[in-house]
């Protein structure tokens, strides 16, 4: 008999009917089963969240909890890949075990795995709603893969467990500020001032959103209304008098601050907002001797003043705005006595305005507080070398390279100060030292190319010293220092003259009226028996020099002899004998009245 409207099924009696129905229900019984769960607004969490739940036999609820507290120990003696294992272990027994869940999602978290530990703190929040923790971390996972549009929710979530937590009130309110909800932001705000006042944190958030939507007004009036809530509160007055400022009120910014400055007439602060409003007024008197006061103020922090001072540096050009700088940083050595940054910086403005004897004593106070100050000790050994004070030079340079070891240009200064001093091998240890060290600043290069090819010259290997001296040229070719100084050796040589008038030109075209690099020239020429051409140098050179050089006066004794005018040359040699020089060789000359080598 088939079942009517059936085919092929065929008619089962009423007996096995019941004994089926008792079947199902059994196997409904024990068989895992589908949970669904879903969030008040699960829509903007990702909609319906399926977590498949089981029932546990004693056995199992045994092991879940054997391997969540392994899980635990685990992770405390951060063996953070066993640790995971254990808790995908819970998971697989108990799917619905948010405990597990959580200290998984906490694991990816601390990996950065924050895609990964979305969907387990979903749905652990799914399963265990009135867990804080849970919430917050999973606001925290949103927050940092930038899904906005769920965060609302999640903070409606943790206000309902802990209503009283200012700060879920305030990220709710800039959630809300970044999907552009302003107002719903600004009726979070009022609800957080109901429990907390008109706090710090809200007056914040609301001047956000007020500029936002453009209503000045609005943002003052929260203002003035903290001013009158605490008016002794200076830093108050600073932000209505920088509000006003910032959108062209700079009047209503300065009388804010002059009530402001009845208050507290000594704040620096003050006279640093002072200061800003009066420069944009383009009142440079004004400003100036606001920001006086501002730096003499200790409360003012010190790298905020060097800043300051740092903002002239484009306009040195000026003498008035070195001049400013340097009042400043005078200011700022006093306010800030043990602060080597701002003796430092002293000393630098001190440099930059040439006053070069008074920047050694800042320079030596930095070096004083603080030996890691590199700066301070690079500067000192540089004005000790342009005063020719090699010893201290020394002494200084090898002491920061007890600290700097590693640094280019001290070696190169150290180095500088033994050629200096004609202690040729050591300086050639400190150069190629600074050699090893730069690899990519080309100017630096090229002083210590040019400075080995000196040494080397004067310990006669011309080899390399010609070696060290291309190198310098190839690092800067349009170096008028390294261009005389190897035109002048090849010259003593007698070697590659052509190359060397061409360089020693070219000196003087890039330095002209160098009395040195004239005589240079006239001296290559004269070695070319280009006479006439060396006279027109030699009389350029001596015409330019300040020093009263016996070599370029005797050049010109040489120069002359050739020309015809012995009486010419004897007189230029004995000046060059009045001079300073006791050359045999100019001994000789001046005896028998002829040029000798």
């Amino acid at each position: 008999m088939k079942l009517q409207g059936v085919p092929g099924a065929m008619a089962i009696p009423e007996e096995d009917k019941k004994y089926m129905l008792f079947r199902l229900v059994i196997l409904l019984l024990v068989l895992p089963t589908a949970l669904f769960a879903q969030n008040k607004k699960a829509a903007k969490t990702g909609g319906v969240i399926m977590v498949v739940e089981k029932p546990l036999t004693p056995m199992d609820s045994i092991l879940t909890r054997q391997l969540y507290f392994s899980g635990l120990r685990e992770k405390t003696i951060e063996n953070f890949t066993l640790a995971a294992e254990l808790f995908n272990r819970v998971l697989q027994i108990d799917p619905a075990n948010h405990a597990a869940m959580f200290e998984l999602a906490v694991l990816k978290k601390n990996q950065n795995k924050e895609n990964d530990a979305r969907p387990l703190l979903e749905k652990a929040v799914t399963i265990n709603p009135d867990n804080e923790w849970y919430w917050a971390a999973l606001a925290d996972t949103y927050q940092k893969i930038n899904s906005i549009a769920p965060l609302e929710n999640v903070y409606n979530e943790l206000l309902r467990l802990n209503p009283q937590r200012q700060e879920y009130y305030l990220d709710k309110a800039n959630a809300l500020f970044l999907e552009g909800r302003y107002d719903d932001a600004l009726k979070a705000y009022s609800q957080l001032q109901l429990i907390a006042g008109f706090t710090d944190e809200l007056l914040a958030g609301r001047q956000k959103i007020y500029l936002k939507q453009g209503k000045l007004n609005k943002a003052a009036a929260d203002l003035r209304e903290m001013i009158a809530s605490n008016p002794a509160e200076l830093r108050y007055y600073l932000l209505l008098a920088e509000l006003y400022n910032s959108n062209g009120l700079s009047v209503d910014a300065l009388a804010v601050l002059e009530t402001a400055g009845k208050l507290n007439p000594d704040n620096g602060l003050l006279h640093l907002a002072l200061a800003d409003i009066y420069r944009e007024q383009k009142n440079a008197d004004n400003s100036f001797k606001e920001l006086r006061f501002a730096f003499a103020s200790p409360e003012i922090d010190v790298n905020q003043k060097i800043r300051i001072i740092l903002g002239y540096l484009p306009k040195f050009s000026d003498p008035a705005a070195k001049a400013s700088a340097l009042e400043l940083s005078a200011i700022l050595s006093k306010t800030h006595p043990d602060d080597s940054k701002a003796q430092a910086l002293y000393g630098d403005m001190l440099v930059q305005n040439e006053k070069y004897s008074e920047a050694k004593p800042a320079f030596k106070k930095a070096i004083a507080l603080a030996k890691d100050n590199y700066s301070a000790f690079e500067q000192l050994v540089r004005l000790h070398l342009s005063e020719g004070n090699t010893d201290e030079a020394i002494k200084d340079g090898e002491e920061a390279l007890t600290y700097f070891p590693n640094q280019a240009w001290l070696n190169y200064l150290v180095g500088a100060a033994y050629l200096q001093r004609k202690e040729y091998k050591r300086a050639i240890g400190y150069l190629n030292n600074a050699v090893s060290l730069e690899g990519e600043d080309k100017n630096l290069l090229s002083y210590v190319y040019s400075a080995l090819g000196d040494a080397y010259h004067s310990l006669n290997d011309d080899k390399a010293s010609d070696t060290a001296y291309d190198k310098a040229l190839a690092n800067n070719p349009n170096s008028a220092y390294t261009l005389n100084n190897y035109a002048y050796y090849l010259s003593l040589r007698g070697e590659r003259l052509e190359q060397a008038a061409v360089m020693s030109k070219k000196s003087n075209e890039l330095q002209p009226n160098t009395a040195s690099f004239e005589d240079t020239y006239a001296w290559i020429l004269f070695k070319q028996k280009k006479y006439a051409e060396a006279r027109s140098w030699i009389e350029k050179a001596i015409l330019h020099d300040k020093t009263n050089s016996a070599v370029q006066i005797e050049h010109y004794g040489d120069i002359m002899f050739y020309l015809g005018d012995t009486e010419a040359a004897l007189q230029n040699w004995k000046k060059a004998k009045q001079n300073g020089s006791d050359s045999p060789v100019l001994e000789r000359k001046i005896n028998e009245k002829k040029y000798f080598e």
